[in-house]
């Protein structure tokens, strides 16, 4: 049960997460309940991300399954293999709640992650989003320079999650149409460049998102994370802005809803 203080009350349905891995064998036992409870307190609609052939299947079966649940489906960099052809996305995208490719993307922090593989993988699943007009949901972790430069060249829709670079990165991205996701990250104590970024955000750029079920938002960190603690997020980012909570919502959503085409 999640209580919160009276300024995170949600009266209406405009939360949106744009990002989530709701196929994660965590939420086996308990989706269905905790998707039902989410929707009575606020939720307008989730994405969850397909990390690779087998997660986005299962995310697209939920999709299917659940109304506010939408789906994404891709290769994540720390599954990719030299010889994916990514045929599957074409079959996947095909059904009505495919909202977007990903979760795509660079990921340098092991050692052990072959680059080359990653980054023909990422420009390939691009292409293919490009070619069947989705937004790309991007995954960026120490390889900042090379993201950029993929998606300065093949400039697709979409956004990249959980943002992390600096304010310059972010202004790069904008310019090319690209959004930005914010999560919980917002609330460390130990975020500090980001509320640089959310600072200088337009208002029509900026995304909320969970990485559900991690990253929860303080004053949930360390505990599983999901979309209903989006507000603890917002009303940081709002504490920021200089704004309310549920002006933040209201962006998020109609950004979102703009960008993965949801009525």
């Amino acid at each position: 049960m999640i209580i919160y203080p009276d300024e995170a009350k949600i009266r209406e349905k405009i939360i949106f997460d744009t990002h989530a891995h709701y196929d994660d064998s965590v939420f086996s036992d308990c989706i269905t309940d905790l998707l039902n409870q989410q929707k009575n307190n606020g939720v307008y609609g989730i994405i969850s991300c397909g990390t690779d052939e087998l997660s986005s299947e299962k995310t697209i079966k939920l999709a299917d399954k659940f109304d506010i649940l939408y789906g994404a489906v891709g290769t994540h960099p720390e599954n990719v293999k030299p010889d994916d052809d990514f045929s599957y996305i074409y079959r996947f995208s095909r059904h009505r709640k495919c909202v977007a490719v990903g979760e795509i993307g660079l990921d340098y922090h092991y050692d052990n992650h072959n680059r080359l593989v990653q980054l023909n993988a990422f420009r390939t699943q691009i292409q293919i989003a490009n070619e069947l007009n989705l937004p790309v949901i991007v995954h960026d972790r120490d390889a900042h320079q090379d993201t950029l430069d993929i998606l300065k060249e093949l400039k697709p829709k979409g956004v990249l999650h959980c943002f992390s670079g600096s304010v310059e990165m972010a202004e790069e991205l904008l310019k090319i149409g690209m959004y930005i996701g914010v999560g919980g990250v917002i609330t460390f104590k130990n975020a500090r460049k980001l509320p640089d970024v959310v600072k200088a955000l337009p208002k029509d750029r900026l995304l909320l998102e969970t990485d559900s079920p991690y990253l929860s938002p303080e004053p949930y960190r360390g505990k599983l994370c999901h979309s209903g603690l989006i507000p603890f997020t917002a009303l940081k980012i709002a504490e920021i802005r200089d704004t309310t909570m549920e002006e933040i919502l209201k962006t998020s959503l109609e950004n979102a809803k703009r960008l993965f085409k949801i009525v």
